[in-house]
């Protein structure tokens, strides 16, 4: 695949994967992307997973026709990315590594040595001159890893970002690429939004015409979409208006009230309500919709006097990735003690910009006059 005259597509799709990263559901598989940077001097960029190691030398061989590569950048050492970092120098003995000095580290644990003659060791601002083509290099501390490096050709006008701009799906996956680079980035980038605003901000004065992702397609058009989506991702904005209602239920009288809520909104003229059952839905795509929104109310019961377990979770992904400038309501449900609104709250305390109902919805067992009208004032304080 040609990205432009010089640089070629050198990666290859994954459809045999079934969890990323060992937890998030990939019915599309992955793509890990790789790239060859052809000029007086050569780079390949980045290496492929465990597994595709001779498909990727061999797409390597086909695009240099026999010649060696004049050097491998190692933006990330994540085994996805650099799993056949080591096939590819055992193959070429006098191509020389490009990398950050963390990243070397990193080579020592997973390979045992770090390439000491042959380490290129570059830090912001250095400079790789390949020809026509000059490689700038960025660094991108933990975006996600502490070691990642981004590269800015400037001849191409081509950002090699790493992680960053990347998605779930193989590259012949026919689906949308917001919702998947939304779960992916939520699940993976989610924490570290301060950094990914400084790689924003470092960014931002380079005419960049090309975004090359290590997962994902590239973007080579409508830039300005995709970097306003991670400007709003990464500074925990509002993407769109709405209200997401999670809830777990043991007997049903929880998702009743859940549902319930879920249609007075809706009568009152909510734009959008995204209801997610946390015992059966993706996980991953409930804490998504929870970043997207604005809005969310938490719907669960009192179990041994704490949190319904896949609540307990689902608070626990949000908070990890630093969850903040939302609006939470509680649903709670105890027979006889219920705790959960407390316990809620409790678990959000270290968490930023975080503002609650006024109104608690309370069910003792199941829904009644009283606990009906509060969902009543609940969905207007949503909607306010």
């Amino acid at each position: 695949m040609d990205i432009t005259k010089d640089i070629k597509y050198v990666g290859v799709n994954d459809h045999e994967i079934d969890l990323f990263e060992g937890m998030y559901d990939v019915p599309n598989g992955m793509a890990y992307n790789s790239y060859v940077i052809l000029d007086e001097k050569t780079a390949v960029m980045d290496s492929v997973a465990e597994g595709f190691g001779e498909e990727w030398l061999k797409n390597i061989g086909n695009v240099l026709g026999g010649k060696a590569p004049d050097y491998l950048v190692v933006q990330h050492m994540e085994p996805d990315h650099s799993a056949n970092v080591k096939l590819l120098c055992d193959k070429y003995p006098e191509m020389k590594i490009v990398a950050s000095q963390k990243a070397f580290a990193f080579m020592e644990q997973f390979f045992g040595e770090n390439f000491a003659a042959r380490q290129v060791v570059v830090k912001e601002g250095d400079k790789l001159t390949l020809g026509a083509h000059t490689l700038s290099f960025i660094t991108a501390p933990m975006v996600h890893w502490p070691e990642v490096i981004m590269t800015f050709d400037e001849c191409d006008k081509a950002l090699f970002s790493a992680d960053a701009f990347g998605k779930f799906g193989a590259l012949d996956a026919d689906e949308d690429w917001a919702c998947e680079a939304r779960r992916y980035y939520f699940g993976i980038v989610g924490k570290y939004g301060a950094q990914v605003q400084d790689v924003l901000k470092k960014a931002s004065g380079l005419g960049i015409e090309k975004i090359l992702p290590l997962h994902g397609p590239m973007l080579t058009e409508n830039l300005s979409y995709y970097l306003n989506l991670y400007n709003t991702w990464s500074s925990y904005g509002v993407e769109s208006e709405g209200v997401v209602i999670a809830f777990t239920s043991v007997y049903g009288n929880t998702k009743k009230a859940a549902l319930t809520l879920s249609e007075k909104l809706t009568a009152l003229g909510c734009p959008k309500v995204v209801v997610t059952d946390l015992a059966r839905d993706d996980m991953a795509e409930a804490v998504e919709d929870a970043f997207r929104y604005g809005k969310l109310v938490l719907a669960t019961t009192t179990y041994n006097n704490e949190i319904f377990p896949f609540m307990r979770e689902f608070i626990s992904h949000l908070t990890e990735r630093n969850y903040q400038k939302r609006t939470i309501g509680i649903i709670e449900n105890g027979t006889w003690a219920p705790a959960a609104a407390k316990k809620i709250k409790a678990a959000f305390e270290g968490s930023k910009d975080i503002t609650f109902a006024e109104t608690t919805v309370t069910l003792k067992s199941a829904l009644n006059e009283n606990s009906a009208a509060q969902l009543d004032a609940l969905a207007k304080e949503m909607l306010k």
